[in-house]
């Protein structure tokens, strides 16, 4: 992924308003964050851990989502639908982005399964299977990168679209 600062994130974020994006927290070590190191830039906030954010590229422009999770967390193993890593309890979470533009503001929402703390990148870099996380098995670590950011892509375009 390509470093972004924060205003630049800020003026990315497709289903949030101006005001929303201004009051964006980020995560604790933003400034030193390996952008080499993720496909998408995803975090909670620290401060309401029922939103969170996730940022990737789209056609050579940064694109930010606003995403919302539930309260509860699941007690079931269940597989994150972008990095396609298994987790344990409470490993992954539905989380739910408004709609870009007018259908989000008439309240349409896309979800999806995504890892509960939106650190793909980190999963499917994993060497092997933990007791917690399973990466996608059967592919190497390009093949990994290739899905996640194709899969990432095809949210951020039900959102968007």
């Amino acid at each position: 992924m390509k470093p972004l600062d924060q205003q630049q994130i800020r003026s990315a974020m497709a289903n949030s308003t101006r005001g929303e994006a201004s009051r964006m927290v980020f995560p604790a070590g933003f400034g030193g964050l390996d952008f080499s190191e993720l496909e998408y830039l995803g975090w909670r906030d620290p401060k309401s851990p029922q939103r969170g954010y996730l940022v990737s590229w789209q056609d050579e422009h940064p694109v930010g989502i606003a995403l919302r999770a539930p309260e509860g967390a699941s007690k079931k193993s269940v597989m994150c639908t972008l990095c396609r890593s298994t987790h344990s309890s409470g490993g992954v979470a539905l989380f739910a982005a408004p709609r870009a533009g007018a259908a989000g503001r008439n309240g349409n929402t896309v979800g999806t399964y995504i890892c509960a703390d939106l650190a793909c990148s980190t999963y499917i870099r994993l060497p092997k299977a933990t007791v917690a996380v399973i990466p996608e098995p059967g592919l190497d670590l390009a093949g990994r990168i290739t899905g996640l950011l194709t899969r990432t892509a095809a949210f951020v375009d039900r959102v968007l679209n």
